[in-house]
């Protein structure tokens, strides 16, 4: 007789596949109440249809739309006291005994009186023949320039820096001591010329102009460029109570990745492949930032990257703060016959200059020619000076 086949038992402890599948398909549901009682947005008790759920909706986007702004709000208000802290730390420099750069004592008159606009105007040692030519034609000179000052608030200075040989014997010294002392029209800055290039140059300016001056604007200018005064003062009171404003006539040139250019940017790989553009940013020629941004770019001028081109570096200092660019056409206008037909057509040129020199071609010799057929042509109403 055949032996019993033996009984198969499953295993102790072991869970009936039945029995698994339907403990699982019971924890799925279980998850799906769960997540659908705690996660889900609720629908207003009174808004059962269609209708009302869209409102919902449009509810919804109405306070994401209103973070936002509060957002926004937030941010303009961290960059306002980071501005209102820059120019509290100038303010400290100044009270602490910090002298400023200009050894007149008109200038450090001028510190309690609120001006107008003071502008720079860049040349260097060998040029004296662009300054002499500025002097015969749009810039005052003497009592007028004084008048300029007291009356408008409006104060105009060439800014050249030391030579690498600061002696009282060295001739450059000697000859810019003799010059301002006949015309008392040059800004003289702690700063060797040519050391650190132009934006370094930029940034003492700043400094110096904001330790001898209280203005509401701080204006840049090149000495191959024809600058119509009164122009410029009416474009600038336009924005006069803004707290931060960047005015120039904005481009956005290519990046040059060729090291044989002379517009070579070692930094090219910063702004991404081959062929991209620089952010917006003024020329050169001429630019205009107020005394909160001015104060900025002051305080923080160690920590500032400077970029190969100045105006380039320029724009940098301000593109990840809340600024408001303002591009001016008038600051780039062509020499003659195009600023005369600007004039003739109501939109008179407030600086004037050749593109393909990036100033006045032969700025010497031509800037009579070019004062003569682009300036203004009548006493201009410039804003008075706030007290």
């Amino acid at each position: 007789m055949a032996a019993a086949r033996p009984q198969h038992r499953a295993p102790p402890g072991r869970v009936p596949t039945r029995w698994a599948a339907a403990l699982c398909t019971a924890c799925f549901f279980l998850g799906v109440f769960v997540v659908n009682r705690y996660w889900a947005v609720p629908e207003p008790p009174d808004c059962p249809n269609k209708a009302s759920s869209g409102a919902h909706s449009r509810g919804v986007l109405n306070q994401v739309s209103q973070t936002s702004e509060v957002v926004i709000a937030l941010d303009r208000t961290i960059s306002d006291i980071e501005m209102r802290l820059a120019a509290a730390r100038a303010e400290q420099m100044r009270g602490q005994g910090v002298p400023p750069a200009s050894d007149s004592a008109v200038d450090r008159g001028n510190m309690g009186h609120r001006m107008f606009f003071v502008m720079g105007i860049m040349t260097t040692f060998d040029n004296r023949n662009r300054r002499d030519s500025l002097r015969q034609t749009w810039m005052p000179q003497g009592v007028h320039l004084q008048r300029l000052e007291k009356e408008k608030g409006i104060v105009i200075r060439f800014v050249i820096g030391r030579s690498a040989n600061a002696s009282p014997d060295s001739e450059v010294e000697r000859a810019i001591d003799a010059e301002d002392k006949e015309y008392s029209d040059i800004l003289r800055l702690n700063h060797v010329e040519g050391y650190g290039g132009l934006p370094v140059k930029i940034q003492m300016f700043l400094s110096t102009a904001l330790s001898t001056w209280d203005a509401d604007f701080y204006i840049k200018a090149d000495d191959d460029v024809h600058v119509n005064i009164g122009i410029t003062g009416s474009i600038l009171a336009r924005h006069r109570s803004k707290p931060r404003v960047y005015i120039g006539c904005m481009k956005s040139g290519p990046v040059i990745a060729n090291n044989e250019s002379k517009y070579y940017e070692p930094d090219h790989w910063k702004f991404g492949t081959a062929g991209n553009n620089y952010f917006r940013h003024a020329t050169r020629q001429l630019y205009a930032v107020t005394r909160d941004l001015a104060t900025y770019i002051s305080a923080n001028r160690h920590i500032l990257h400077k970029y190969t081109n100045e105006d380039v570096s320029f724009g940098s200092w301000l593109i990840g703060l809340d600024v408001e660019h303002v591009d001016e056409r008038s600051l780039c206008c062509g020499t003659p016959p195009d600023c005369e037909w600007k004039a003739q057509a109501g939109n008179p040129c407030a600086a004037s200059f050749d593109w393909n020199c990036s100033g006045i071609c032969n700025p010497a010799e031509r800037m009579q020619e070019v004062h003569l057929r682009c300036w203004e042509h009548r006493e201009a109403s410039l804003p008075q000076a706030q007290s």
